[in-house]
């Protein structure tokens, strides 16, 4: 089986490695694929930023490649010969939209099976966004991001100066 595990990964969280490394370990090749969103207005990280950070947090996992896609999903799939997209769920509230969408998709393309993976309960609060926010206000993200991604994000909030700024008794 080759799948696909899409998202905008901005930025990736430890629940995103948590959904790739057990993704990893029921498929032949999982192409983790970055969304190329013009839409979005206001990305913390590039797309290429994405696909590099990725790229270091998922070397140890040999079935593994990351790629950046913008335009539908099925179309990417089937140009990659993928015949699953993987689906992280956190809640119930997840559900709803990635099954709209998962019929959609199987609309577009009957070949493509969407395949739902629920989220260590550990994990199951975070999002980018959620950890975005308390990384610029200067709250402690540890628990919550790969160290790498940490590092970059801290950059980026210190305008790439690579940190030493004081906030809150943490030095970032």
């Amino acid at each position: 089986m080759i799948a696909i595990y899409p998202g905008s990964f901005d930025p990736a969280t430890l629940g995103h490695l948590d959904i790739i490394t057990r993704a990893s370990k029921i498929t032949s090749r999982l192409i983790v694929a970055v969304l190329n969103n013009s839409a979005k207005k206001h990305p913390m990280f590039t797309v290429d930023e994405r696909v590099r950070m990725l790229t270091e947090i998922c070397g140890h996992l040999p079935n593994v490649q990351i790629e950046s896609f913008s335009g539908l999903l099925v179309d990417f799939a089937e140009h990659l010969g993928a015949n699953a997209v993987i689906r992280g769920l956190r809640a119930m509230t997840d559900f709803e939209a990635e099954m709209q969408m998962a019929q959609t998709n199987k609309t577009l393309n009957p070949n493509i099976e969407t395949l739902f993976i629920s989220t260590q309960a550990e994990y199951s609060f975070l999002s980018s966004s959620i950890v975005k926010e308390i990384a610029v206000l200067g709250g402690d993200i540890s628990s919550m991001a790969p160290s790498p991604i940490i590092k970059k994000m801290h950059q980026k909030i210190n305008g790439g100066t690579g940190g030493g700024e004081e906030k809150h008794g943490r030095t970032y």
